[in-house]
């Protein structure tokens, strides 16, 4: 798990800028950048899954929740962001069964508000839990040039401000 008070998770959106970008994979050996390959596109398909339960879990309410969930899917839609532009900088292509993920993230995310704002609170929790452990494996398993390790530790920590926002909503709605 990564140390949250080196990040701040409050910021949804991190700025990007031009020079941040660059080819990567010079100096890794061929089973190095085949596991970063896997890696990112793990982790793609992972938050466009999430992306999608965040954005079927919104209704129309004008809730606390409702704004809560507005900021993890907009939070989400950047960590998807993130490994995709990884992914074209190690001259990857995204996985072409990432639509299956889209496809349970719509399941999960229609589900869950069908069964209330407890069950998308509970649901949040069990996917991020999920995420957290996810990442922690990748960023054990893998060797990641030290820019990508460093937006996989703060995406991480994302996740796991997540989980802290949902388990405190639970609680509050009793």
């Amino acid at each position: 798990m990564v140390d949250n008070k080196h990040f701040d998770i409050s910021i949804i959106r991190p700025e990007m800028r031009i020079q941040d970008l660059k080819k990567r994979g010079e100096g890794f050996s061929l089973e190095e950048i085949k596991g970063i390959k896997k890696g990112l596109n793990t982790l793609h398909t992972l938050e466009t899954m999430a992306v999608n339960i965040y954005k079927l879990q919104i209704s129309r309410k004008p809730t606390e929740l409702n704004l809560q969930l507005i900021a993890a899917m907009g939070n989400e839609m950047t960590h998807l962001q993130d490994f995709q532009v990884k992914l074209f900088e190690y001259g990857f292509r995204p996985s072409k069964l990432r639509f299956l993920y889209w496809i349970v993230g719509l399941k999960i995310g229609l589900i869950s508000r069908l069964l209330g704002s407890k069950a998308i609170l509970k649901t949040g929790i069990w996917v991020e839990k999920k995420a957290v452990r996810h990442y922690s494996e990748l960023l054990r398993d893998i060797k990641w040039d030290e820019e990508t390790r460093r937006i996989i530790e703060k995406n991480q920590a994302d996740e796991e401000g997540h989980i802290n926002r949902w388990r405190r909503l639970l609680k509050k709605s009793g």
